[in-house]
């Protein structure tokens, strides 16, 4: 995959995930979708941090593929 001018980051905030393996799960799940270029679990501040093209992955595509691997998220500022 490559990045490109079109690629931003988003910040969501994710919930229920208390093991590691939940972090590979999220990982796998957002990393499927077109226009991820990278996904980035932070277990200890439940944060997802996602390199995507918006226009071919949006928000709430990550948001639902966080959905489809069993967890709760919304996008955060931080």
């Amino acid at each position: 995959m490559s990045t490109t001018a079109d690629t931003t980051t988003t910040m969501l905030r994710a919930e229920g995930f208390s093991c590691p393996s939940c972090v590979n799960k999220i990982e796998k799940q957002v990393g499927r979708l077109d226009g991820v270029s990278s996904v980035k679990v932070h277990f200890a501040s439940s944060r997802v941090e996602v390199a995507h093209d918006p226009s071919v992955a949006t928000v709430d595509d990550l948001v639902a593929a966080i959905d489809k691997a069993g967890y709760k998220s919304a996008p955060s500022a931080f």
